[in-house]
Protein backbone atom coordinates (compact mmCIF):
# COMPACT_ATOMS: atom_id res chain seq x y z
CA UNK A 1 0.00 0.00 0.00
CA UNK A 2 2.86 2.35 0.86
CA UNK A 3 4.44 1.69 -2.55
CA UNK A 4 1.13 2.42 -4.25
CA UNK A 5 0.75 5.73 -2.41
CA UNK A 6 4.30 6.76 -3.31
CA UNK A 7 3.54 6.08 -6.98
CA UNK A 8 0.38 8.20 -6.71
CA UNK A 9 2.40 10.96 -5.05
CA UNK A 10 4.97 10.76 -7.85
CA UNK A 11 2.25 11.15 -10.51
CA UNK A 12 0.87 14.20 -8.72
CA UNK A 13 4.35 15.74 -8.74
CA UNK A 14 4.67 15.06 -12.48
CA UNK A 15 1.35 16.79 -13.17
CA UNK A 16 2.09 19.79 -10.93
CA UNK A 17 5.51 20.29 -12.54
CA UNK A 18 3.98 20.56 -16.03
CA UNK A 19 2.38 24.00 -16.11
CA UNK A 20 0.80 23.45 -19.54
CA UNK A 21 -0.93 20.29 -18.33
CA UNK A 22 -2.20 22.11 -15.25
CA UNK A 23 -3.51 24.91 -17.45
CA UNK A 24 -5.34 22.42 -19.67
CA UNK A 25 -6.76 20.43 -16.75
CA UNK A 26 -7.92 23.38 -14.64
CA UNK A 27 -8.17 26.30 -17.07
CA UNK A 28 -9.89 24.72 -20.05
CA UNK A 29 -13.08 23.69 -18.17
CA UNK A 30 -13.52 27.29 -17.00
CA UNK A 31 -13.01 28.64 -20.53
CA UNK A 32 -15.35 26.04 -22.02
CA UNK A 33 -18.21 26.66 -19.60
CA UNK A 34 -17.97 30.42 -20.19
CA UNK A 35 -17.89 30.03 -23.97
CA UNK A 36 -20.67 27.45 -24.08
CA UNK A 37 -22.75 29.33 -21.55
CA UNK A 38 -22.65 32.75 -23.23
CA UNK A 39 -21.77 32.12 -26.88
CA UNK A 40 -24.20 29.30 -27.65
CA UNK A 41 -27.61 30.91 -27.96
CA UNK A 42 -30.34 30.71 -30.55
CA UNK A 43 -31.63 34.14 -29.52
CA UNK A 44 -30.88 37.13 -31.72
CA UNK A 45 -30.14 40.31 -29.77
CA UNK A 46 -28.79 43.80 -30.48
CA UNK A 47 -29.14 43.33 -34.22
CA UNK A 48 -28.33 46.43 -36.27
CA UNK A 49 -31.42 47.72 -38.06
CA UNK A 50 -31.72 50.65 -40.51
CA UNK A 51 -34.89 52.68 -41.06
CA UNK A 52 -36.11 54.34 -44.25
CA UNK A 53 -38.98 56.61 -43.28
CA UNK A 54 -40.28 58.99 -45.98
CA UNK A 55 -43.40 59.77 -43.89
CA UNK A 56 -41.78 60.84 -40.61
CA UNK A 57 -45.12 60.89 -38.83
CA UNK A 58 -46.20 59.87 -35.34
CA UNK A 59 -46.91 56.23 -36.24
CA UNK A 60 -43.57 55.60 -37.93
CA UNK A 61 -41.75 57.32 -35.06
CA UNK A 62 -43.53 55.17 -32.47
CA UNK A 63 -42.76 51.96 -34.36
CA UNK A 64 -39.12 53.03 -34.71
CA UNK A 65 -38.94 53.79 -30.98
CA UNK A 66 -40.43 50.40 -30.12
CA UNK A 67 -37.92 48.64 -32.38
CA UNK A 68 -35.04 50.53 -30.74
CA UNK A 69 -36.37 49.86 -27.22
CA UNK A 70 -36.52 46.12 -27.91
CA UNK A 71 -33.62 43.94 -26.75
CA UNK A 72 -33.58 42.37 -30.19
CA UNK A 73 -32.79 45.49 -32.23
CA UNK A 74 -30.56 48.53 -32.20
CA UNK A 75 -31.42 51.32 -34.64
CA UNK A 76 -28.06 51.93 -36.29
CA UNK A 77 -28.94 54.25 -39.14
CA UNK A 78 -31.75 56.39 -40.54
CA UNK A 79 -31.64 56.29 -44.35
CA UNK A 80 -32.42 59.36 -46.42
CA UNK A 81 -33.17 57.62 -49.74
CA UNK A 82 -33.92 54.07 -50.93
CA UNK A 83 -30.62 53.82 -52.82
CA UNK A 84 -28.83 53.46 -49.48
CA UNK A 85 -30.66 50.25 -48.56
CA UNK A 86 -28.41 47.83 -50.42
CA UNK A 87 -25.34 49.85 -49.44
CA UNK A 88 -25.88 49.30 -45.69
CA UNK A 89 -26.11 45.55 -46.30
CA UNK A 90 -22.90 45.52 -48.35
CA UNK A 91 -21.05 47.52 -45.70
CA UNK A 92 -22.34 45.21 -42.97
CA UNK A 93 -23.98 48.09 -41.07
CA UNK A 94 -27.40 46.44 -40.84
CA UNK A 95 -28.97 42.99 -41.03
CA UNK A 96 -32.51 44.33 -41.35
CA UNK A 97 -34.00 47.41 -43.03
CA UNK A 98 -37.50 48.65 -42.21
CA UNK A 99 -39.10 50.64 -45.05
CA UNK A 100 -42.24 52.62 -44.25
CA UNK A 101 -44.71 53.52 -47.00
CA UNK A 102 -45.56 57.06 -48.07
CA UNK A 103 -48.11 58.86 -45.86
CA UNK A 104 -48.04 55.96 -43.42
CA UNK A 105 -50.10 57.46 -40.58
CA UNK A 106 -52.55 59.22 -42.92
CA UNK A 107 -53.29 56.02 -44.84
CA UNK A 108 -53.62 54.11 -41.59
CA UNK A 109 -56.20 56.50 -40.11
CA UNK A 110 -58.22 57.00 -43.31
CA UNK A 111 -58.22 53.53 -44.86
CA UNK A 112 -57.27 51.37 -41.89
CA UNK A 113 -54.27 49.97 -43.77
CA UNK A 114 -50.65 51.02 -44.21
CA UNK A 115 -47.71 49.47 -46.01
CA UNK A 116 -44.39 48.54 -44.43
CA UNK A 117 -41.56 46.41 -45.83
CA UNK A 118 -39.00 44.32 -43.95
CA UNK A 119 -35.83 43.68 -45.95
CA UNK A 120 -33.46 41.14 -44.39
CA UNK A 121 -30.00 39.83 -45.24
CA UNK A 122 -30.79 36.16 -45.88
CA UNK A 123 -27.21 34.92 -46.14
CA UNK A 124 -28.06 33.42 -42.74
CA UNK A 125 -31.60 32.08 -43.33
CA UNK A 126 -32.36 31.19 -39.71
CA UNK A 127 -31.28 34.59 -38.43
CA UNK A 128 -33.23 36.46 -41.12
CA UNK A 129 -36.42 34.51 -40.31
CA UNK A 130 -35.95 35.24 -36.61
CA UNK A 131 -35.36 38.95 -37.23
CA UNK A 132 -38.39 39.40 -39.47
CA UNK A 133 -40.46 37.43 -36.96
CA UNK A 134 -39.39 39.70 -34.09
CA UNK A 135 -40.04 42.84 -36.14
CA UNK A 136 -43.45 41.55 -37.25
CA UNK A 137 -44.42 40.92 -33.61
CA UNK A 138 -43.38 44.45 -32.60
CA UNK A 139 -45.38 45.94 -35.48
CA UNK A 140 -48.32 43.72 -34.53
CA UNK A 141 -48.22 44.93 -30.91
CA UNK A 142 -48.34 48.55 -32.13
CA UNK A 143 -51.32 47.62 -34.30
CA UNK A 144 -53.09 46.21 -31.24
CA UNK A 145 -52.40 49.44 -29.34
CA UNK A 146 -54.04 51.48 -32.09
CA UNK A 147 -57.05 49.17 -32.23
CA UNK A 148 -57.57 49.55 -28.47
CA UNK A 149 -57.08 53.32 -28.71
CA UNK A 150 -59.37 54.04 -31.68
CA UNK A 151 -61.55 50.91 -31.64
CA UNK A 152 -60.96 50.57 -35.38
CA UNK A 153 -59.68 47.34 -37.07
CA UNK A 154 -56.34 48.69 -38.30
CA UNK A 155 -54.20 46.41 -40.45
CA UNK A 156 -50.43 46.76 -40.81
CA UNK A 157 -49.23 43.75 -42.78
CA UNK A 158 -45.43 43.76 -43.29
CA UNK A 159 -44.11 42.68 -46.67
CA UNK A 160 -41.00 40.55 -46.13
CA UNK A 161 -38.18 40.54 -48.68
CA UNK A 162 -35.12 38.32 -48.38
CA UNK A 163 -31.96 39.61 -50.05
CA UNK A 164 -29.15 37.46 -51.50
CA UNK A 165 -30.84 34.16 -50.63
CA UNK A 166 -34.53 34.31 -51.54
CA UNK A 167 -34.74 30.47 -51.64
CA UNK A 168 -33.60 30.45 -47.98
CA UNK A 169 -31.00 27.72 -48.58
CA UNK A 170 -28.98 26.78 -45.51
CA UNK A 171 -25.91 26.11 -47.64
CA UNK A 172 -25.55 29.85 -48.26
CA UNK A 173 -24.76 30.22 -44.56
CA UNK A 174 -22.64 27.17 -43.70
CA UNK A 175 -20.40 27.04 -46.81
CA UNK A 176 -18.36 30.17 -45.85
CA UNK A 177 -18.09 28.90 -42.27
CA UNK A 178 -16.95 25.43 -43.32
CA UNK A 179 -14.35 27.00 -45.62
CA UNK A 180 -12.91 28.99 -42.71
CA UNK A 181 -12.95 26.01 -40.33
CA UNK A 182 -11.35 23.52 -42.74
CA UNK A 183 -8.61 25.87 -43.90
CA UNK A 184 -7.52 27.00 -40.44
CA UNK A 185 -7.55 23.47 -38.99
CA UNK A 186 -5.59 21.87 -41.83
CA UNK A 187 -3.01 24.65 -42.04
CA UNK A 188 -2.51 25.43 -38.36
CA UNK A 189 -2.97 21.99 -36.79
CA UNK A 190 -1.04 19.99 -39.34
CA UNK A 191 1.83 22.51 -39.62
CA UNK A 192 2.31 22.67 -35.86
CA UNK A 193 2.28 18.88 -35.53
CA UNK A 194 4.70 18.35 -38.42
CA UNK A 195 7.32 20.64 -36.89
CA UNK A 196 6.82 19.42 -33.32
CA UNK A 197 7.18 15.81 -34.54
CA UNK A 198 10.69 16.62 -35.77
CA UNK A 199 11.54 18.22 -32.41
CA UNK A 200 10.05 15.33 -30.43
CA UNK A 201 11.93 12.71 -32.45
CA UNK A 202 15.20 14.64 -32.15
CA UNK A 203 15.64 15.06 -35.91
CA UNK A 204 15.11 18.83 -35.98
CA UNK A 205 18.66 19.41 -34.73
CA UNK A 206 19.95 17.23 -37.58
CA UNK A 207 17.98 19.28 -40.10
CA UNK A 208 19.24 22.55 -38.62
CA UNK A 209 22.80 21.28 -38.80
CA UNK A 210 22.45 20.87 -42.58
CA UNK A 211 23.61 23.64 -44.98
CA UNK A 212 20.01 24.70 -45.55
CA UNK A 213 18.94 27.78 -43.60
CA UNK A 214 16.37 27.14 -40.83
CA UNK A 215 13.80 29.43 -42.45
CA UNK A 216 13.81 27.25 -45.58
CA UNK A 217 13.32 24.11 -43.50
CA UNK A 218 10.31 25.67 -41.80
CA UNK A 219 8.86 26.89 -45.11
CA UNK A 220 9.43 23.45 -46.65
CA UNK A 221 7.29 22.00 -43.85
CA UNK A 222 4.54 24.53 -44.57
CA UNK A 223 4.42 24.28 -48.38
CA UNK A 224 2.71 20.84 -48.57
CA UNK A 225 -0.09 21.98 -46.29
CA UNK A 226 -0.44 25.19 -48.26
CA UNK A 227 -0.82 23.12 -51.41
CA UNK A 228 -3.35 20.79 -49.78
CA UNK A 229 -5.32 23.80 -48.57
CA UNK A 230 -5.46 25.22 -52.10
CA UNK A 231 -6.75 21.84 -53.32
CA UNK A 232 -9.31 21.80 -50.50
CA UNK A 233 -10.38 25.34 -51.36
CA UNK A 234 -10.89 24.37 -55.00
CA UNK A 235 -12.89 21.24 -54.11
CA UNK A 236 -15.07 23.16 -51.63
CA UNK A 237 -15.87 25.82 -54.22
CA UNK A 238 -16.63 23.22 -56.91
CA UNK A 239 -18.90 21.25 -54.58
CA UNK A 240 -20.59 24.43 -53.40
CA UNK A 241 -21.37 25.62 -56.93
CA UNK A 242 -22.23 22.35 -58.68
CA UNK A 243 -23.62 20.19 -55.86
CA UNK A 244 -24.99 22.61 -53.25
CA UNK A 245 -25.92 25.19 -55.91
CA UNK A 246 -24.36 28.10 -54.04
CA UNK A 247 -23.13 30.48 -56.76
CA UNK A 248 -20.06 32.68 -56.54
CA UNK A 249 -21.92 35.96 -57.02
CA UNK A 250 -18.82 38.17 -56.74
CA UNK A 251 -15.29 38.07 -58.08
CA UNK A 252 -13.72 34.60 -58.05
CA UNK A 253 -10.28 36.22 -58.31
CA UNK A 254 -10.66 38.26 -55.12
CA UNK A 255 -12.26 35.31 -53.35
CA UNK A 256 -9.13 33.28 -54.16
CA UNK A 257 -6.83 36.13 -53.07
CA UNK A 258 -8.42 36.58 -49.64
CA UNK A 259 -8.49 32.77 -49.20
CA UNK A 260 -4.73 32.63 -49.86
CA UNK A 261 -4.18 35.41 -47.32
CA UNK A 262 -6.22 33.46 -44.77
CA UNK A 263 -4.16 30.33 -45.50
CA UNK A 264 -0.98 32.31 -44.77
CA UNK A 265 -2.52 33.45 -41.46
CA UNK A 266 -3.33 29.84 -40.54
CA UNK A 267 0.18 28.67 -41.46
CA UNK A 268 1.72 31.42 -39.32
CA UNK A 269 -0.59 30.38 -36.49
CA UNK A 270 0.63 26.80 -36.83
CA UNK A 271 4.24 27.96 -36.64
CA UNK A 272 3.40 29.92 -33.50
CA UNK A 273 1.82 26.83 -31.89
CA UNK A 274 4.89 24.77 -32.80
CA UNK A 275 7.09 27.32 -31.01
CA UNK A 276 5.26 26.88 -27.68
CA UNK A 277 4.52 23.14 -27.88
CA UNK A 278 7.10 20.47 -27.07
CA UNK A 279 5.09 17.36 -27.96
CA UNK A 280 2.58 16.37 -30.61
CA UNK A 281 -0.08 15.80 -27.94
CA UNK A 282 0.35 19.35 -26.65
CA UNK A 283 0.21 20.72 -30.20
CA UNK A 284 -2.97 18.73 -30.87
CA UNK A 285 -4.62 20.01 -27.68
CA UNK A 286 -3.66 23.63 -28.33
CA UNK A 287 -4.65 23.59 -31.99
CA UNK A 288 -7.70 21.36 -31.54
CA UNK A 289 -9.31 22.90 -28.46
CA UNK A 290 -7.70 26.29 -28.89
CA UNK A 291 -8.75 26.73 -32.53
CA UNK A 292 -11.81 24.61 -33.26
CA UNK A 293 -13.94 25.89 -30.38
CA UNK A 294 -13.30 29.62 -30.91
CA UNK A 295 -13.78 29.28 -34.67
CA UNK A 296 -17.11 27.49 -34.25
CA UNK A 297 -18.39 29.66 -31.39
CA UNK A 298 -16.88 33.14 -31.89
CA UNK A 299 -16.48 33.56 -35.63
CA UNK A 300 -20.16 34.01 -36.50
CA UNK A 301 -20.08 30.64 -38.26
CA UNK A 302 -23.03 29.28 -36.26
CA UNK A 303 -24.07 31.80 -33.62
CA UNK A 304 -24.59 35.56 -34.16
CA UNK A 305 -21.82 37.60 -32.56
CA UNK A 306 -24.18 40.53 -31.84
CA UNK A 307 -26.09 38.37 -29.35
CA UNK A 308 -22.99 37.61 -27.25
CA UNK A 309 -21.71 39.64 -24.27
CA UNK A 310 -19.47 42.58 -25.13
CA UNK A 311 -16.35 40.82 -23.81
CA UNK A 312 -16.88 37.88 -26.18
CA UNK A 313 -17.55 40.29 -29.05
CA UNK A 314 -14.16 41.90 -28.39
CA UNK A 315 -12.56 38.46 -28.15
CA UNK A 316 -14.07 37.48 -31.51
CA UNK A 317 -12.11 40.29 -33.17
CA UNK A 318 -8.85 38.34 -32.73
CA UNK A 319 -10.29 35.22 -34.39
CA UNK A 320 -8.97 35.23 -37.99
CA UNK A 321 -11.86 33.06 -39.20
CA UNK A 322 -14.37 35.77 -38.24
CA UNK A 323 -12.93 38.20 -40.78
CA UNK A 324 -12.47 35.53 -43.43
CA UNK A 325 -16.04 34.22 -43.12
CA UNK A 326 -17.38 37.78 -43.26
CA UNK A 327 -15.37 38.48 -46.43
CA UNK A 328 -16.43 35.19 -48.08
CA UNK A 329 -20.11 35.94 -47.40
CA UNK A 330 -19.77 39.37 -48.96
CA UNK A 331 -17.83 38.21 -52.03
CA UNK A 332 -19.44 34.84 -52.61
CA UNK A 333 -23.04 35.35 -51.50
CA UNK A 334 -23.71 39.08 -51.68
CA UNK A 335 -21.53 39.62 -54.75
CA UNK A 336 -20.08 42.93 -53.57
CA UNK A 337 -17.07 44.74 -54.97
CA UNK A 338 -13.66 44.17 -53.37
CA UNK A 339 -13.96 47.70 -51.92
CA UNK A 340 -16.38 46.36 -49.30
CA UNK A 341 -13.93 43.70 -48.04
CA UNK A 342 -10.81 45.86 -47.79
CA UNK A 343 -11.23 46.06 -44.01
CA UNK A 344 -11.31 42.26 -43.64
CA UNK A 345 -8.43 41.85 -46.07
CA UNK A 346 -6.31 44.44 -44.25
CA UNK A 347 -6.92 42.84 -40.84
CA UNK A 348 -5.96 39.39 -42.15
CA UNK A 349 -2.76 40.77 -43.72
CA UNK A 350 -1.77 42.42 -40.42
CA UNK A 351 -2.51 39.18 -38.56
CA UNK A 352 -0.38 37.17 -41.00
CA UNK A 353 2.60 39.54 -40.68
CA UNK A 354 2.34 39.70 -36.88
CA UNK A 355 1.99 35.94 -36.37
CA UNK A 356 4.74 35.10 -38.85
CA UNK A 357 7.15 37.57 -37.24
CA UNK A 358 6.46 36.44 -33.67
CA UNK A 359 6.47 32.73 -34.46
CA UNK A 360 9.72 32.83 -36.44
CA UNK A 361 11.49 34.80 -33.72
CA UNK A 362 10.31 32.45 -30.99
CA UNK A 363 11.15 29.44 -33.13
CA UNK A 364 14.75 30.57 -33.64
CA UNK A 365 15.22 31.26 -29.95
CA UNK A 366 13.90 27.84 -28.96
CA UNK A 367 16.14 26.01 -31.44
CA UNK A 368 19.34 27.98 -30.83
Amino acid sequence: MRQFLSFVKKEFYHIFRDKRTMLILLGMPVVQIILFGFAITTEVKNTQVAIFDPSKDISTQRITEQLGASEYFSVAQILSNPDEIEKVFKEGKANLVVVFGENFNENLLHTGEASIQLIADATDPNQSLTLTGYATNIIGSYQQELMREYNIPFQIKPEVRMLYNPQMKGAYNFVPGVMGLILILICAMMTSIAIVREKEMGTMEVLLASPIRPIYIILAKAVPYFTLSVVNLSSILLLSVFVLEVPVAGSLFWLAIISLIFIFVALALGLFISSVADTQVTAMLISGIGLMMPVMLLSGMIYPIESMPVVLQWLSDIIPAKWYISAVKKLMIQGVSVVYVLKEMGILIVMAIFLLTVSLKKFKVRLS
